[in-house]
């Protein structure tokens, strides 16, 4: 993804003559989109009625100008705002949809926010002329957690026969693999009491509906909500019924065991997010950039103890980047791993490649990380200007990692892969600090602060933000690995 564009794709009512299932005829009453959006592996939906002009978004994102876009484009007024559980990997936008539409935000009714909403009840329809959703209660990724069931006419709801234009299933059910259980522990919640609920939603709310009909899941491959996502974005719940590895038939037990196993480490905002989503909040003001700010006042925030994040690529920050900077790339999953490094209440200061700035502070917006106090104006003449303010990293060719492993006998190297990578392979005697623990477990490595150290990951992007940030923490001689672990075997 170039770092000045954010990816996202829009996909139309599907009426491909492929289906596994009869697609809709050119008179059907469904407007179907999925909006999705890269950098966050995150989907979200718009569904309109040609009949009645009324229109449901779901599970949107905050920055909403895409969903009022299409909704003006195809004459629908958005009337609803429906949530399939409470997001913990971003902070969804349905107070900013109600208050730029008067839409009715809706929920399961297990779930509990501080702001006016709707409870759906288990099986209870939601008209929007003909088009029907009919409503799902899938707990097991969370407690409130529910799955969209999208019928073209009333009464296909009701008829044996009838195949559902689709099912959104949020968390519950990806292409690949399911909802993670073991999220909300700090809160309450235990990950075995979840994945119980959750084998039963699959069994007995999912995997009943006709094989052909169509599953649109809120995440694809890159999420940190599952462990096995696709790089699919639509697929069949008769497809994922022959090939999702969750679906198979087991125990409940055994189910506990397998979805578990090998997650990955959960970025530090997640609990933030979750709880901030049901609680009643400040509407961001899209399309506004942060302010642009002087060396002198940038060295004012920083000095007072404000987050540097450099948003630029590994090698620009490579060659010159001011001190104190942690280095998380536009260019790459940005909002998720500032989200590890950045605390919710840091205030942040960014450095960014001219033009990116708005970006930068959207995507930190989209994870409800709101303190940006401004972005260093004029970066490169900035550094240019002041020598004195500019660091240089190191990044070691394999080669030259393996001569230094050898030579050095005081090296430490910090794998900050996730814990389903290190399983399958890693160096002899290093220390294992998935990155986005590792600003929270930064004083079990403080002993070796004046030690030469090197960061490893799988390709080059967390071992950059690893580096910057043990070098912004004290430690003296910190370099990474250019092409990660994958460049040493």
């Amino acid at each position: 993804m170039n770092s000045g564009t954010i990816m996202e794709q829009t996909r139309p009512a599907e009426t491909g003559s492929d289906d596994t299932r009869p697609g809709p005829t050119e008179e059907t009453t469904v407007i179907f989109e999925q909006h999705y959006l890269d950098c966050l592996s995150q989907a979200s939906y718009l569904i309109g009625d040609t009949t009645s002009g009324k229109a449901v978004v779901v599970d949107p994102r905050r920055d909403i100008g895409e969903y009022l876009a299409s909704a003006e484009e195809h004459g629908l007024e958005i009337v609803m705002v429906i949530e399939t559980h409470f997001h913990a990997d971003f902070l969804s936008g349905h107070l900013e949809l109600a208050a730029a539409t008067g839409a009715e935000i809706a929920y399961g009714s297990a779930a509990e926010a501080e702001f006016p909403h709707r409870k759906l009840a288990n099986h209870e329809r939601v008209s929007l002329g003909e088009v029907t959703l009919e409503i799902r209660h899938t707990p097991g990724h969370t407690p409130e957690s529910i799955s969209i069931v999208v019928w073209e006419h009333p009464g296909d709801a009701d008829d044996p026969g009838a195949v559902p234009y689709g099912v959104l299933t949020g968390d519950t059910l990806f292409i690949g693999d399911v909802g993670r259980p073991d999220l909300l522990a700090s809160i309450g919640v235990t990950a075995e009491e979840l994945a119980r609920c959750l084998y039963d939603s699959l069994r007995d709310e999912l995997m009943t509906l006709p094989d052909a009909t169509k599953v649109f899941p809120g995440h694809g491959a890159g999420s940190a909500c599952g462990k096995s996502l696709s790089t699919e974005t639509v697929s069949t719940i008769g497809e994922q019924k022959a090939s999702n590895y969750a679906l198979a038939d087991m125990t409940p037990e055994e189910f506990m065991d397998v979805v578990t196993e090998g997650q990955p480490a959960a970025p530090g905002y997640f609990v933030h997010d979750a709880v901030l989503n049901r609680k009643d909040r400040d509407i961001l003001a899209e399309g506004e950039p942060p302010e642009a700010l002087d060396l002198e006042r940038f060295s004012e925030l920083r000095d007072s103890g404000a987050l540097v994040i450099d948003t630029r690529d590994h090698g620009a920050f490579a060659a010159g980047h001011l001190r104190g900077s942690v280095n998380i790339a536009l260019d790459g999953r940005f909002a998720e791993y500032a989200g590890s490094v950045a605390r919710p209440d840091d205030t942040i200061v960014l450095v960014c490649d001219p033009g990116t700035e708005l970006e930068a502070r959207t995507r930190l917006a989209r994870i409800g990380f709101d303190r940006v106090a401004g972005h260093l104006e004029d970066p490169y003449g900035v550094m240019q200007s002041h020598p004195e303010e500019v660091g240089r990293a190191s990044r070691l060719t394999a080669e030259e990692f393996m001569q230094r492993r050898d030579s050095l006998a005081d090296l430490v190297v910090v794998d900050v892969r996730n814990p389903g990578e290190t399983d399958a392979g890693t160096l002899e005697g290093v220390h294992v600090v998935p990155v986005a623990r590792l600003r929270n477990e930064m004083e079990d490595l403080a002993e070796h602060r004046e030690r030469p150290v090197v960061a490893l990951c799988a390709g080059g992007y967390r071992s950059s933000i690893a580096a910057s940030l043990l070098r912004a923490n004290g430690f003296t001689d910190v370099s990474d690995v250019l092409g990660g672990y994958s460049a040493l075997v």
